[in-house]
């Protein structure tokens, strides 16, 4: 069961990095191009929903 788990989250820990960091896998021969457009939003799209789950400041 931990290892499945360990896996599963490995998994999607690999897909951030991917959408975050614009590479697609460990090997510059097994790297597809990500288009740049397409990626800036995807990260404007995270990190405005991570500023609104930010606590609100008192």
């Amino acid at each position: 069961h931990v290892l499945g788990e360990s896996i599963r989250h490995g998994g999607h820990a690999d897909i951030l990095r991917e959408g975050l960091d614009g590479r697609t896998g460990l090997r510059a021969e097994h790297e597809t191009q990500i288009d740049e457009e397409a990626r800036a939003a995807y990260c404007a799209k995270i990190e405005q929903a991570a500023r609104s789950a930010a606590p609100i400041k008192a």
